[in-house]
């Protein structure tokens, strides 16, 4: 049961500093992208070198969700956020500051372990942090996400590749202040109640709901990745300008932003799994109509919105449902993580056996298996609690 310290657990100044926070995390992940250009001219690397920045920045993230989450019972709320913010700003300005590529791509993992502590931690105590509105602020921080990666290329866009370092100096500048600031006003401990014992028949219906929220997690990361890079590729293979698609792709990921920030009064009114039903049956139909190519872009702006509110809404169900466990929610972070790094080229390998026009079939039978899980974890959900 949650304590009623729990309400009080952000100050509303260190509610806001979570949210730059998480701008904060949502830009530096998406400056790598756009920055290969300038690495490849800095280093000279070929195009497949240059884009392992990003994946030790992933790297990274997975190690740090799990290496906060072991280590966050034996420290406080405010020396997680510290440490992460830290490390994100070490990360950030060694890879402004790399004078090799090696050294590059050993300051993005330290970056990476930053990420993903804060990535853990705000989720985690924002799920259990504002009561009943929870949920709601969680659709508010991850929004900030959105606004971070859509400012992170604008960024580079408007420097110019060549000239990266400043845009991560940026961002080591903002996470250093965060360090020394951005955690005051948050409680140092969460709940001071020990946790419930749920004895061998719980431990398994835990292990069951577990497995059902890894499952989730996957499939929706996995779709939400997978559209984001192959929209364009399929847009203009069935007839659209390169420029229509990567506007159209734009306008995806600014749904998801936009969604999330939609969703929050929805939340106070329906509960996480009614909202992830609709949610997931909603972009399943929006992804069948990417079939018909006059109304594809527009389709897939609808999966970018109905996809918006799961990774938020879907973890504060997680807390709710699996209270006593933990590390749940760092195990399907980190699982939504592997998701989002593996799903792309899997689903490059079923485009190369039946061809681009297959995406929206591959789209929509994951998008499906998504929606087959979410009511397949109600079910659990509500065993468990029985």
């Amino acid at each position: 049961m949650k304590s009623a310290a729990a309400d009080r657990l952000f100050a509303r100044s260190a509610a806001v500093a979570s949210c730059v926070g998480f701008v904060l995390i949502g830009m530096l992940q998406s400056l790598y992208g756009p920055a290969i250009p300038g690495l490849r001219h800095e280093f000279d690397l070929p195009p497949s070198a240059a884009a392992l920045g990003l994946s030790m920045h992933f790297a990274g993230g997975v190690a740090g969700v799990l290496a906060f989450n072991a280590i966050h019972s034996r420290i406080s709320n405010r020396a997680l956020l510290a440490w992460s913010y830290g490390l994100m700003a070490a990360g950030a300005a060694g890879f402004a500051l790399a004078p090799n590529w090696p050294l590059a791509l050993a300051a993005a993992l330290l970056g990476g372990l930053g990420f993903g502590g804060l990535d853990y931690g705000l989720n985690q105590l924002f799920a259990v942090g504002f009561g009943n509105r929870s949920t709601a602020m969680l659709n508010v921080l991850n929004a900030h996400f959105g606004i971070g990666a859509v400012l992170g290329p604008a960024v580079v866009a408007w420097l110019g590749p060549d000239d990266y370092p400043y845009a991560f100096g940026a961002c080591a500048v903002l996470a250093a202040a965060l360090a020394l600031a951005g955690s005051s006003g948050v409680r140092t401990r969460v709940s001071d109640d020990p946790p419930a014992d749920t004895g061998s028949g719980g431990a398994l219906g835990l292990s069951r709901v577990l497995v059902g929220f890894l499952v989730l997690y996957i499939l929706n990361v996995a779709v939400e990745t997978s559209v984001g890079g192959w929209e364009p590729t399929h847009l203009e293979t069935v007839g659209y300008t390169a420029t229509v698609a990567a506007s159209a792709t734009s306008v995806y990921w600014l749904m998801m932003t936009a969604g999330r920030f939609l969703v929050v009064p929805v939340t106070l009114r329906y509960s996480p799994e009614r909202i992830l039903t609709v949610c997931a049956a909603g972009m399943t139909v929006c992804l069948l109509l990417t079939l018909v190519k006059g109304v594809a872009p527009v389709a897939y702006a609808g999966v970018g919105l109905f996809i918006a509110p799961v990774f938020p809404t879907g973890f504060a169900w997680l807390t709710r449902a699996l209270p006593q466990a933990e590390r749940a929610g760092a195990w399907v972070i980190a699982a939504s993580n592997v998701g989002g790094v593996a799903a792309p080229p899997l689903l490059g390998v079923g485009i190369e056996a039946s061809g681009i026009h297959a995406v929206p079939w591959l789209l929509t039978a994951l998008s499906g298996a998504s929606l087959l899980a979410t009511l397949r974890l109600i079910r659990l959900t509500r065993r468990s609690a029985s």
